[in-house]
């Protein structure tokens, strides 16, 4: 499926002149991403459910997965909003964009098993590696870095973004909120890839998609969910983030 809109063009080329090169360069000029077919990897758990629920309400269709299809099945019957749920293969297979959205312990395997499948898609990673103990969430240490960049390492032939990492599930599974406002900080090393998830991103009534540097910083945007779930859990609310300083 291909996505139309204005690409931003990769630093040091030129941008062209005049009104044109000015449209290049506007940073909220993001593709048309209605027609993306959206497959969210382990759909079942919160996280899956509460943005498959919220990208299909606003018209995005939607396939979450699960290792069992029959789990996925169950799960998307109660969203409703015509979610379908099926394996994690065949969503991956079938999709245009994926969401991984499932436990740090299991990510590896469960991508390097879809290779295939994912080539030459946009794989969005919102993994977050956390440990738990008496004092709270901290970060794990990862490998590669990041569980984005772990993604990326098992899959050369497809385009990792890292994103949705600090959107509460409890405020995208509560229906009562008409809006989740929040900014979703997106980080890659495609700006094709990138402004496809901003788009997506801004889809969900109360969110923007920002652009927040290369692959190689999500490490931090992994990390700082465990500050957000200690405020969380001090002032007993649903945080997320939001960007000052930008217009829109």
């Amino acid at each position: 499926m291909s996505v139309t809109g204005s690409e931003q063009p990769a630093p040091g080329s030129s941008a062209g002149s005049g009104a044109a090169g000015a449209a290049r360069l506007d940073p909220w000029l993001l593709p048309d991403v209605a027609g993306l077919v959206v497959g969210i990897l382990g759909g079942t758990g919160e996280q899956g459910r509460g943005l498959g629920l919220r990208l299909a309400r606003a018209g995005q269709r939607v396939l979450i997965g699960s290792r069992d299809g029959g789990r996925a099945a169950a799960a998307a019957a109660e969203l409703g909003s015509g979610v379908v749920g099926e394996a994690n293969d065949a969503v991956a297979a079938a999709a245009d964009l994926v969401i991984a959205a499932v436990p740090y312990a299991g990510h590896a395997q469960l991508l390097a098993g879809l290779a295939r499948s994912l080539a030459g898609k946009i794989l969005v990673d919102c993994v977050n590696p956390l440990g738990f103990d008496e004092r709270g969430a901290y970060p794990l240490a990862v490998p590669e870095g990041s569980a984005a960049q772990q993604a990326a390492a098992l899959l050369p032939d497809t385009r990792v973004v890292a994103a949705f990492h600090h959107v509460s599930a409890v405020m995208l599974l509560d229906l009562t909120l008409e809006r989740v406002v929040g900014d979703v900080m997106v980080v890659g090393d495609d700006r094709s890839a990138t402004d496809t998830v901003a788009a997506l991103a801004g889809r969900i009534p109360g969110m923007r998609g920002i652009y927040a540097g290369r692959l190689r910083t999500a490490a931090a945007l992994e990390a700082l969910t465990a500050n957000l779930i200690a405020v969380n859990r001090r002032y007993r609310v649903h945080a997320g983030l939001l960007v000052t300083d930008l217009a829109r």
